[in-house]
């Protein structure tokens, strides 16, 4: 509950900040900041012998203009609604819930009308303008990489997926430039759905046991990489399949 004192002092708070934004509008003429085109208030007419660096610094000027008298405009909203708050004597109270509002927050903020729990001007500071994401890392900002780092098709996968129909790389870009125009985006070589490359031929039961090998090209071009460095793969060595009549079905079509 506010004293008289204090609800004295908050209501000259609350008339002084009314006084100072009125004389700011008086010295401000916001009319241009209706006008359809900012070239409009700027007595230019149109775009054709400007600079376009020019032209994004006058929109910004008159896009923060425009922000800042909406701003403006709102504070004096909300001071005309706690002062009637005042008149009606329910000032101090929360719209919402009907809760004291602490003497704290009525101090820094005299206008409020609302606790903090119900104010309607949250802002939660990782809601940042959409634009900023091309400042941000390209690859695990998403909750799939996050949670899981064994995904198969994550975020990077996705960037592959979308690079692989063309980007600005050149040759010159590259420490080792890759052998065609169309690997023309960093680690393009990688499986792109699938991490390692036995997946293309083996299977599993339901309880991933029971592991089978499925014979094709995948499988024969995998055995015979495998053949040549000496090694194996995590689950052991592969079965050879030489005849495999899958497999030279499979190159018959080819």
């Amino acid at each position: 509950m506010l004293t008289n004192g204090q609800l004295e002092s908050l209501k000259s708070q609350l008339l002084k900040s009314r006084q100072e934004l009125e004389e700011h509008g008086k010295n401000n003429d916001h009319f241009d900041l209706e006008r359809g085109h900012f070239h409009e208030s700027m007595g230019e007419l149109s775009s054709y012998d400007n600079h376009p660096a020019d032209e994004g610094t006058e929109l910004y000027e008159r896009e923060k203009d425009v922000a800042l008298h909406q701003h403006y405009e709102y504070q004096l909203e909300n001071i005309g609604k706690a002062l009637k708050a005042i008149e009606k004597g329910n000032y101090g109270k929360c719209e919402v819930c009907g809760k004291d509002i602490p003497y704290e927050r009525l101090e820094a903020i005299p206008e409020t009308t609302f606790c903090v729990e119900h104010t309607p001007d949250q802002t939660i500071s990782t809601n940042r303008p959409i634009e900023e994401g091309v400042l941000m890392p390209p690859f695990g900002k998403f909750d799939m990489d996050i949670q899981d780092e064994t995904e198969a098709y994550d975020a990077e996968d996705s960037w592959q997926d979308v690079a692989s129909y063309g980007t600005s790389e050149t040759p010159s870009d590259f420490y080792y430039p890759p052998d065609h125009y169309n690997d023309m985006y960093t680690e393009s070589e990688e499986n792109t759905g699938y991490v390692e490359d036995y997946e293309n031929f083996i299977g599993t039961d339901i309880e991933g046991k029971e592991i089978t090998v499925y014979p094709n090209l995948q499988h024969e071009k995998y055995e015979n990489e495998l053949d040549e460095e000496g090694i194996m793969t995590t689950f052991g060595d592969l079965p050879a399949f030489e005849h495999d009549p899958y497999v030279e079905e499979d190159k018959d079509k080819e």
